[in-house]
């Protein structure tokens, strides 16, 4: 990303691979697009410049920068335990990469590559699931149906018995995921909720997701706003019905859990979800690296009808 709203391929010299150090030839990474859009814009805060910085990241923010962080290739050099071994790792778009080791993690026998480009947004998605701490029969909502807010809807399908509807303002959305077996709606249904997921990247999502609770109801805050403002109005139900707003983000495992998980456990239950071949349909439409640059200006011009775009190498 060179500057705000433009952005390029380059070359880049990669440095000799030394002990504990491999080299990847990538096959696929996928897009992040709620994330990569602040990003694109200039929208990270400056008091969180070094903790938005991903792996491998290169240059500093605002421009320019390299980003991304769920990509999927092979060790073409490295260990011998790991020479050949298909691998998820958090690194830009890039065709050929040199990481350390420890940073790759291979994926299970039969896992498809592509699928495997969800891993870090199904991180995303598990971890709010558990800080909602949502619990047999509850009703749930899902606001906006992007790729991560499409990843909570399927890890809350695979849960308890959980009464799940999607709330999405745009038809292709809607659309999207009614095909894949979601209920959802232009605005959430009369009833309350008992849990709410913001996903929709925008305020008026958030709002949506408090004014849909009842009481004691939770509202999880998954999505990002970067440095813009988010404007509520609170002079509602939001005290009187004693509500909570939960902020949820995949860099932390839940103090509840941390005793007994750590992110390796994590990735190994993201691996052993995206066994299901559901989540084949939560891959978005391939577009060749080649054509990076042009799906990143319409990425940055509006966010994308489908889901997270696949870069095929």
């Amino acid at each position: 990303l060179t500057g705000k709203g433009r952005c390029a391929l380059r070359r880049d010299g990669l440095p000799d691979p030394s002990p504990g150090w491999c080299v990847v030839r990538s096959l696929f990474s996928a897009v992040s697009p709620g994330t990569e859009r602040l990003v694109a814009q200039g929208r990270v805060p400056g008091p969180l410049k070094d903790e938005m910085r991903c792996p491998y990241m290169g240059g500093r923010f605002p421009f320019p920068v390299k980003y991304g962080y769920s990509l999927v290739g092979e060790v073409a050099e490295g260990p011998e335990g790991l020479r050949g071994r298909t691998v998820h790792v958090l690194h830009p778009h890039q065709d050929l990469c040199v990481v350390r080791c420890e940073d790759v993690r291979p994926l299970p026998d039969g896992l498809p590559p592509a699928r495997a480009t969800l891993a870090s947004n199904l991180e995303t998605a598990v971890t709010a699931a558990w800080d909602s701490g949502v619990s047999v029969g509850e009703r749930a909502l899902v606001v906006g149906f992007g790729v991560v807010g499409s990843l909570v809807a399927r890890v809350l399908a695979l849960g308890p018995a959980v009464e799940l509807e999607i709330a999405e303002k745009r038809a292709g959305r809607r659309r999207l995921a009614e095909t894949m077996g979601f209920r959802s709606s232009a605005s959430p249904g009369a009833r309350p909720f008992d849990v709410a997921f913001d996903t929709s990247g925008t305020p008026a999502g958030l709002q949506a997701a408090i004014d849909s609770v009842g009481v004691e109801g939770r509202v999880v805050a998954v999505s990002w706003f970067g440095a813009g403002p988010a404007r509520l109005d609170l002079g509602g139900s939001f005290h009187s019905g004693r509500k909570r707003i939960i902020g949820s983000q995949v860099s932390r495992i839940p103090g509840a859990l941390r005793p007994r998980w750590d992110a390796a456990r994590r990735t190994e239950l993201v691996f052993r979800l995206l066994g299901r071949p559901e989540f084949d349909l939560h891959v978005g439409p391939t577009v060749p690296f080649a054509g990076l640059p042009k799906a990143y200006d319409a990425l940055i011009g509006r966010s994308p009808e489908g889901l997270s775009p696949l870069i095929v190498y």
